[in-house]
């Protein structure tokens, strides 16, 4: 039995949280829009995830939350939302098909009667609106059309209560780190000479999902020459001898996201080779010290620049070094050297830290940790372990 996850209690804590600032705002309902892609905060409120279809939260400032979905995706809305209320609607049919598609069996709601029964438990001036950005102009126009009220955008909100994480959260980015390093070190510790790249990214999203992989959000993968282009998909290409291996594994874990990413090189590779890697290593190092509480962030960003700079490669690093993680595999906060705001306890962040054209190859650190008392806790203890390692060569 999985005992790591997010509790009812907790989605209905952060309902409440939604509710609290509704009141402050004068807004009479919440609308949080999700699909297959943009779907962190769905996840977040409902713990719905769809496949290929769209879906919704929608609750009334006096109301108890409804799920939407569509009808393929109605039994699986109903296994995994948190809520008991789940209503299909046409308007979340698959997203790629233009052609109207019949579902016989299907019992539909509408917009227009949900914003109906929500008139009928008070006002509805103003409807709060989260994932403006991820849907269609042609949905946004039906929601305006349907709810005939003031939208409020509550992305900020949303963000805002995403940034601190509890322990149930830490918990479940936690597993999906150690999952994540699970299927990162089958991959390195095969035998890839000869092997292609999707061979080779086979190899580690094989072990990431026996190993309890939610789902595998992504496998970014490149060798030789193809490790330059910073978020290449695995191909056909043969892995030689000598051969750079740019790998991000992005795994899932009960809606959270952690990535790990180890430079490394395969067989009898050139001192160029191992100056990128080193250089990449000793950059986070030099920046750890920066990632505890009360730190301003631009000073963790400058750290691991300036490491650059001294060490003659700024001109390899093409953007930050560090984002948050969640319910998305990038989220805030994405400080630069200009960002004044400071860590808190409860922040969880990824490094990402990268160079890429070197002759050497190219290639880029990624590891997961959660701001604490004490400054930044690993959430993968191997790769920390092969970056301590590493530094004390």
């Amino acid at each position: 039995m999985n005992d790591i996850k997010i509790s009812t209690v907790e989605f209905e804590k952060r309902i409440d949280k939604f509710k609290s600032i509704m009141r402050e705002d004068k807004v009479d309902a919440l609308f949080v829009y999700g699909d297959e892609y943009r779907k962190e905060n769905l996840r977040y409120v409902s713990n719905y995830w769809p496949l290929f279809e769209r879906g919704a939260l929608i609750c009334g400032i006096n109301s108890f939350p409804t799920v939407l979905c569509a009808p393929e995706g109605e039994l699986v809305a109903k296994e995994m939302s948190v809520w008991p209320d789940v209503r299909v609607v046409p308007d979340f049919l698959c997203v790629t098909v233009f052609d109207t598609i019949e579902y016989p069996q299907a019992t539909y709601t509408s917009f227009y009667a949900l914003a109906e029964e929500l008139r009928r438990q008070g006002p509805l001036k103003r409807l709060g609106l989260v994932g403006a950005d991820a849907m269609s102009a042609v949905l946004m126009e039906t929601i305006k059309k349907s709810f005939m009220c003031d939208i409020v955008d509550y992305n900020p909100n949303i963000a805002k209560f995403r940034l601190i994480k509890s322990r149930d959260e830490i918990a479940c980015l936690r597993k999906a780190a150690q999952i994540a390093e699970i299927g990162f070190r089958a991959m390195m510790d095969s035998n890839l000479i000869g092997k292609t790249e999707r061979w080779a990214a086979g190899v580690a999203e094989g072990a990431a999902r026996q190993a309890g992989a939610e789902a595998v959000i992504f496998t970014v993968l490149g060798s030789g020459e193809r490790s330059a282009k910073i978020i290449s998909r695995p191909d056909n290409k043969l892995i030689e001898d000598g051969d750079m291996l740019m790998c991000a594994l992005a795994i899932q874990y009960e809606g959270y996201v952690a990535t790990s990413e180890i430079p490394f090189a395969v067989g009898n590779y050139s001192e160029q080779t191992r100056k990128v890697i080193d250089c990449l290593i000793q950059a986070g190092a030099a920046g750890l010290p920066f990632l505890k509480p009360g730190q301003p962030m631009m000073n963790y960003v400058s750290a691991v620049r300036n490491y650059f700079r001294n060490a003659g490669v700024s001109q390899y690093d093409l953007y930050p070094p560090l984002h948050g993680i969640g319910c998305a595999e990038a989220e805030s906060p994405y400080p630069n050297e200009n960002t004044e705001a400071v860590f808190e306890i409860g922040m969880t962040v990824s490094t990402d830290i990268s160079l890429f054209g070197l002759p050497g190859g190219s290639n880029r650190v990624e590891e997961a940790f959660v701001i604490t008392e004490d400054g930044a806790e690993s959430l993968s203890p191997f790769l920390r372990s092969y970056f301590n390692n590493w530094t004390m060569r």
